[in-house]
């Protein structure tokens, strides 16, 4: 038996499969004791038995036994397993446990059976090991020391097994949801042609509500919102298989002839499973969805083909109008595809932390003082290069929240340190958007982030542009501004001047500073009519005591202009480019006294 055993060790040390492993167990163990039947059967987490190895067992006994569930009148496996106990059986021609399969043994000579429990190191039944006598009989003592041995290679080779198959599925499945990952996901889609049009199609499914929960009800809310979404994605698309790919995006692989016949039904019918309230978190919600899809079509030579445009159709969904369904369709990805091209950019920066703080200098014209800073967001691309993360923040407003709140953390350290250097600044800059505003998340953030810091907040100015500025009245943005403001945190118009509406905003929002758009300052150069709107906006806002800032400045010729208008200050490469955070330390410890923030409010 020594032997036998270390050629058993070696083969699970080897990784060979499960039922290699006892297959070779049970026929080594059938020449050792002639006459005898060996066979190992396991038991799933449903109870259910699967035949793992009986060489010499008749196949029709293999097939009943597949599925069956186990109890106390099941075969002497199933019975020993629901017993967690070794069961003989002297007379299978008598033994009622044995009315499932008795004619099927008695065909085959099988006269008795002794079925011994497999358990791992808690005593959990995993299986069974049984030998089949030819003669009525009970075992002998040899055969019961041969069992008690082959049970502990059982057990080491089974528990081996369950950690494999755990590994496996861990590496396939959403721990979340149990639906299959991205992993899973990417693998079958590989291995899909698309020779046959219409052969399958995708369903590309994102929650509209998942950072409102989230925000609402806590990250508890919002598992339960995910977990429940799931189930009914699932079994709303079933039988077609339901992956979760990301952390609100889901996809439906179409191959039933039924779904690929009418998509537009299978989405109807998502919906219709969402629409029902659920709990989360202890709240009632119902979870909101988009959903774009593609079949494959004569034009489709790559399976990622179909998936881009299930992507293109679910982005064209939630720009048009959240909450519905469009299929894809030939000319729909032109206008998508640079913006999911952008929104894919910016989750792998993210994904990766390939996101940097970078900052530039806003400086009195009249002292040459630094009087401040605006933060910028940078990417770092893989290939080392940099590139600016605002216009790719702008595609995705979850993205951009996430992005959001990396530079709050990087702006919250990087001021601490230059304090902490006695390089104290009067105050700086961040960009902010529609999403950010419209969660309580970002206050919270913002206020634990500068408090850890012993930070003031009113040493910030929130900068939002012209997207941002069209919901500035909305409830729940008011409130978030009302909120910043009662910590004497300032509000900033960026890229003021670029549209005909910039003035309206100067005498219906309460604001603190505008930042000349980047194409007034460059038009002061080339003496354009626009160069008088310089004047007559930037003496607007003195008049209203707004301070005007001026971007992209280039050239002495720019700021003696800008000047002569009232204009005070600027930022831009004439004083100095945007810095990492070591290089903006350096730049402020040798440049001349940093001014005062002076109230514009």
């Amino acid at each position: 038996m020594i032997t036998l055993q270390k050629a058993i060790l070696e083969m699970i040390a080897r990784g060979e499969s499960l039922h290699v492993t006892m297959a070779a167990l049970c026929s080594a163990i059938e020449r050792r004791l002639p006459g005898i039947l060996c066979s190992v059967v396991a038991v799933d987490h449903a109870g259910l038995l699967h035949p793992v190895a009986g060489p010499s067992l008749p196949e029709e006994l293999c097939t009943l036994v597949e599925g069956l569930p186990i109890g106390p009148m099941v075969g002497s496996c199933g019975t020993a397993i629901y017993f967690n106990r070794p069961i003989t059986v002297t007379d299978i021609a008598a033994d009622p446990l044995w009315d499932i399969a008795r004619d099927i043994a008695l065909r085959n000579g099988m006269a008795a059976c002794w079925s011994s429990p497999i358990t791992d190191g808690a005593g959990r039944a995993l299986g069974a090991f049984a030998f089949y006598f030819r003669e009525k009989r009970g075992p002998t003592a040899i055969e019961q020391r041969v069992v008690s041995t082959c049970l502990h290679l059982c057990s080491i080779a089974f528990e081996r097994h369950e950690r494999v198959r755990e590994r496996e599925h861990r590496a396939s499945h959403d721990e979340l949801t149990g639906l299959g990952n991205r992993a899973a996901f990417s693998a079958l889609l590989s291995r899909l042609t698309c020779t046959q049009p219409e052969s399958w199609g995708l369903l590309a499914i994102d929650l509209d509500n998942l950072k409102t929960v989230n925000d609402t009800f806590g990250h508890q809310g919002g598992d339960d919102l995910l977990r429940m979404a799931a189930s009914r994605i699932a079994a709303a698309a079933a039988p077609d298989i339901t992956f979760r790919i990301g952390g609100d995006e889901f996809v439906v692989l179409l191959q039933s002839p039924e779904a690929l016949a009418d998509i537009d039904a299978t989405a109807q019918r998502i919906f219709a499973a969402l629409a029902e309230p659920g709990d989360c978190g202890g709240f009632l919600v119902i979870a909101s969805a988009s959903i774009g899809g593609a079949v494959v079509s004569i034009e489709d030579d790559l399976p990622e083909t179909v998936r881009q445009n299930a992507d293109h159709a679910l982005y064209f969904a939630k720009e048009t109008g959240r909450g519905r369904f469009v299929r894809y369709w030939p000319g729909l990805g032109s206008p998508i595809s640079d913006r999911l091209r952008m929104v894919r950019r910016l989750e792998a920066a993210l994904r990766d932390d390939r996101i940097e703080c970078w900052y530039q200098p806003i400086v009195s014209f009249e002292t040459g003082q630094v009087l401040g800073l605006e933060a910028l967001c940078r990417l770092r691309m893989p290939d080392g290069s940099i590139v600016s993360g605002l216009d790719l923040a702008m595609s995705d407003a979850q993205a951009a929240s996430e992005l959001t709140r990396r530079i709050i953390a990087m702006v919250s350290r990087d001021l601490a340190a230059w304090r902490d250097a006695g390089l104290d600044l009067p105050f700086l800059a961040i960009n902010v958007y529609a999403a950010d505003l419209h969660s309580p998340a970002f206050r919270e953030d913002l206020a634990g982030r500068f408090a850890a810091c012993g930070l003031p907040l009113d040493r910030l100015v929130i900068e939002v542009n012209e997207a941002v500025r069209a919901c500035l009245r909305e409830p729940a943005v008011a409130e978030t501004i009302g909120w910043l403001r009662a910590r004497g945190v300032r509000l900033a118009l960026d890229d003021f001047g670029r549209t005909v509406g910039s003035l309206t905003d100067l005498l219906t929002a309460r604001i603190d500073v505008i930042k000349l758009d980047p194409a007034l300052t460059g038009s002061l150069a080339l003496d354009l009519p626009a160069t008088e709107a310089v004047g007559a906006l930037v003496a607007v806002a003195n008049r209203l005591d707004i301070v005007v800032v001026a971007e992209s400045v280039e050239t002495q010729w720019q700021v003696d202009q800008l000047r002569r208008f009232g204009c005070r200050w600027g930022q831009g490469h004439y004083f100095a480019p945007p810095m990492p955070g070591d290089e903006t330390a350096k730049f402020l410890a040798g440049a001349p006294d940093r001014g005062q923030f002076r109230s514009a409010g």
